[in-house]
């Protein structure tokens, strides 16, 4: 999923939200699953890895990961593995 494909299904969310076609669960469900596919289907330079602790970040290497899953959960030496 590209970046683009992925705000059309956030904003048809928000829309059906908006419109009362949904509640606010749903539309966190909705804009949960299409960032998660995004993230994990990514399609770019980057490339999504998985950590230990199950924190998934986009990044060019698995140094670069291992970094951003420090800087984001404060974890020392974090294991992490690209998602295939």
């Amino acid at each position: 999923m590209d970046r683009i494909a992925a705000l059309r299904q956030i904003e048809d969310a928000l829309s059906e939200l908006e419109t009362g076609e949904t509640d606010l669960e749903a539309c966190e469900r909705r804009v949960r699953a299409t960032v998660r596919t995004f993230a994990t289907e990514f399609n770019g330079e980057l490339a999504p890895y998985r950590a230990d602790d199950g924190t998934v970040v986009l990044a060019a290497s698995e140094g670069q990961a291992r970094r951003r899953v420090r800087e984001l959960t404060g974890a020392e030496e974090p294991i992490v593995e690209q998602i295939e």
